[in-house]
């Protein structure tokens, strides 16, 4: 159940309590795709639904909470229930046991290009994705002179966006993505913005975008990014939390586990 109210303590943003998701296999008869399933060790576990239906268990019992300030990253392999954590932190999929608890604006940041019309042009695309966003038509008149400044495509914005490289409609989506201050900010993986005079300001940009949020959640192999934005890490293993808390300790415990 997906609940938005004050929680806990004044400080806490977000919190998990005895979350689980499972997905249905459809077809769950054929050997070769319970064979298929049960070959990756890496995901979840497989179970069985009232129904008598092969279910994975995508996410087991999380419980976390996340006060003003707390960056955590999530660690794992492949399949180790990240993106739906985060996917479920957004909304996106309801657990049919345990409880979310939100207190602030969620801002994920899985597709940056969402809401894009190509027959559009590159001005009634920013106002269109900021809505999406939340933002008001005063709040997006207000910051489109900075965002037609970062983009650097001029003239170009007059035109349809289906006239437009990959590059400078990864250039329009990205500045119109980083364009507000974050509250509660859920991120899977890092961004990279193509061309390496656009990544120098891309990089600047999403650091300042990060900074402003009260709370990051980041799922990354990354590590050295996550040591570098967290201070709080959560080893998600098949679905269920195998360690969560300092995020040295927790990348500690997974490379010895991994290594």
């Amino acid at each position: 159940m997906l609940q938005s109210h004050d929680i806990g303590g004044p400080q806490t943003l977000l919190r998990l309590d005895n979350v689980n998701v499972s997905f249905p296999v459809y077809h769950g008869g054929s050997r070769s795709l319970k064979k298929a399933i049960l070959s990756r060790s890496s995901a979840g576990r497989i179970a069985r639904d009232a129904n008598d239906r092969i279910t994975i268990d995508a996410l087991r019992d999380v419980s976390l909470s996340l006060d003003k300030g707390d960056r955590l990253a999530l660690i794992g392999a492949n399949g180790a229930g990240k993106t739906t954590l985060l996917r479920v932190m957004a909304g996106i999929y309801e657990p049919f046991a345990g409880t979310v608890q939100i207190h602030g604006r969620i801002s994920p940041m899985f597709d940056i290009g969402l809401g894009i019309d190509s027959d559009l042009s590159g001005y009634d695309n920013i106002r269109i994705r900021g809505l999406l966003l939340g933002l008001s038509a005063k709040q997006i008149d207000r910051i489109l002179p900075e965002i037609v400044e970062f983009t650097e495509l001029g003239d170009y914005l007059d035109m349809p966006v289906r006239t437009y490289s990959s590059g400078m409609i990864l250039r329009l989506t990205f500045a119109v993505a980083t364009c507000y201050e974050p509250e509660i900010l859920l991120m899977d993986e890092w961004i990279s913005a193509g061309d390496a005079h656009f990544m120098t300001k891309a990089r600047d940009r999403i650091d300042s975008f990060v900074k402003k949020a009260s709370v990051l959640v980041l799922a990354s192999h990354n590590l050295d990014v996550c040591r570098r934005w967290c201070n709080k890490g959560v080893w998600m293993d098949r679905g269920s939390v195998r360690a969560f808390g300092p995020v040295e300790e927790v990348v500690a415990q997974y490379h010895a586990h991994e290594y």
